[in-house]
């Protein structure tokens, strides 16, 4: 189930405001790497299981696509960056959870883990996609990974696929 954030303008949207660019959800052309932390991997492989499926329903062929895995969340930025600068890849989406425990180790894993995915993406010009659940509970993280909240893997690749096509359309 995916929220209004997530949904294109329609297409009488598109046809009423010529210029605007949108970024597609094609995927045939594209090259995505994933990079997934096992820890926590009851919920990383659920996680992935959507990005799989979203790969797949976005036309993104199993030659085009590569997925890499790491110990944890905090490791993601640095391989990600390794696929950004690579020069291989159109975008490379972020997979892992992090859930709040007792210690304050929860605060520096994820905060140091969305700012340093969100360093390669400024620094390569690549979509580089934060689906790195963030919870206070094991419950709350399967209810973003296939529950009834949807999954932030399949959400990542969309985003992914929408944001490389779209730089690839601003760049022109």
């Amino acid at each position: 189930m995916r929220d209004a954030t997530h949904r294109l303008p329609s297409e009488q949207h598109r046809a009423s405001r010529p210029g605007e660019l949108l970024g597609s959800h094609d995927g045939s052309a594209l090259r995505i790497a994933v990079v997934c932390a096992r820890f926590n991997d009851e919920i990383t492989l659920r996680l992935l299981d959507g990005a799989y499926e979203a790969l797949y329903r976005l036309n993104v062929s199993g030659d085009r696509r590569a997925v890499a895995w790491v110990p944890g969340a905090f490791e993601l930025p640095l391989v990600a960056r390794a696929f950004a600068r690579s020069g291989k890849w159109d975008a490379v989406v972020c997979l892992g959870a992090v859930i709040r425990g007792e210690t304050s180790h929860y605060d520096f894993v994820a905060g140091e883990c969305a700012r340093g995915i969100q360093d390669v993406q400024l620094d390569s010009g690549l979509p580089v996609v934060f689906g790195v659940l963030t919870t206070d509970n094991v419950e709350q993280a399967v209810e973003r990974s296939g529950g009834r909240l949807g999954n932030k893997g399949d959400e990542a690749v969309v985003t992914a696929v929408e944001m490389a096509n779209l730089l690839a359309e601003v760049r022109g």
